[in-house]
């Protein structure tokens, strides 16, 4: 797959998640083969106006590419401007956010408030595209609600913007992330416009991955929720769209030792205490479905520092194998 000037390795993407896909995850992301990672969704005007916070969400240094940065906002110069600082932090390709469903972002008209006011999409669009010399993307929303499903059209003045590639998730605002995500909509897009399209919603496994592929026509796949807590399934889903194999789900110990590998990572660029605190929930993803994951989960919770974590994992290990 190639996005303007940027060859992508595979047909494979891991989605912006706020408050998950940061410089850690990203790192374990493309070493399982993940051919595009995205940072977590950046406020443009918060970076122009160089908030501490968000200037380190665009903490990029050393990463290996290709790597997306993804802003949101609803002011094109704004967007611009933050566009040229994520360009200057080494971005690979600017994504601007166009389906976030979050009421705090959409109440501000950004996000997938923006899908309602196609014109202000496009000035923005052509704002950011003029002023950096990377590729820009866009990410959609079927539509805001059932009847009002739009992302054909929508798909089509964006890049009549300049936008090089769309990133589809087949759910309107109003689902959030309820209900099925509607692939025919990405068939949709996918046959309107001549950028590659990235099909978006609902891929738990890599065959859900090949049909999504096959059933619309989409040049690249997403993959968000299903990440959680898994990694593998970007190296799963690589090796069986390329080779037609599909790899084993990883044992037990694999997933616990993943997951000390991601503690380690995070405690390295965040500290002790806040990396401790954030692992919580991707600790939460990672024994998902174990036995005795529930028990473990709540002495998970209570773990203030690394070695208690590591402690209550062996513990685990011990009665597990």
């Amino acid at each position: 797959m190639r996005i303007g000037d940027v060859d992508i390795p595979n047909q494979v993407a891991a989605a912006p998640m706020a408050g998950v896909t940061d410089k850690t995850f990203r790192i374990l992301a493309r070493e399982q083969g993940c051919g595009l990672v995205h940072t977590e969704m950046i406020s443009a005007k918060a970076l122009v106006y160089n908030n501490k916070r968000t200037r380190e969400l665009l903490n990029i240094d050393g990463e290996k590419g290709p790597l997306a940065v993804q802003l949101f906002g609803s002011e094109p110069e704004t967007v611009a401007q933050g566009a040229v600082l994520a360009q200057e932090a080494g971005a690979d390709i600017i994504d601007l956010n166009m389906g976030c469903p979050a009421p705090k972002i959409v109440k501000n008209g950004e996000g997938s408030a923006l899908m309602q006011d196609p014109a202000l999409a496009q000035a923005i669009v052509k704002e950011t595209v003029k002023s950096v010399t990377v590729p820009v993307t866009v990410k959609i929303r079927a539509g805001w609600c059932a009847s009002t499903i739009n992302a054909v059209t929508f798909a089509k003045a964006m890049v009549e913007a300049g936008a090089q590639a769309i990133t589809v998730h087949g759910r309107t605002r109003e689902q959030f992330y309820a209900g099925k995500a509607d692939w025919d909509i990405i068939r949709q897009v996918a046959d309107a416009v001549e950028v590659p399209v990235i099909g978006n919603g609902d891929i738990w496994t890599p065959q859900d991955a090949a049909r999504m592929l096959a059933d619309t026509g989409c040049q690249g796949v997403m993959i968000g929720r299903g990440s959680l807590g898994n990694p593998w399934i970007f190296s799963r889903t690589v090796a069986y769209l390329e080779q037609g194999v599909l790899l084993p789900e990883p044992a037990p110990e694999e997933r616990l030792a993943m997951a000390l590998r991601h503690l380690e990572l995070v405690v390295h660029f965040k500290g002790e205490q806040v990396g401790v605190r954030e692992m919580r929930k991707h600790l939460a993803w990672y024994i998902k479905g174990m036995r005795g994951a529930a028990r473990m989960r709540e002495q998970l919770f209570k773990a203030e520092t690394v070695s208690q974590v590591q402690e209550i994992i062996e513990q685990w290990q011990n009665n597990l194998f």
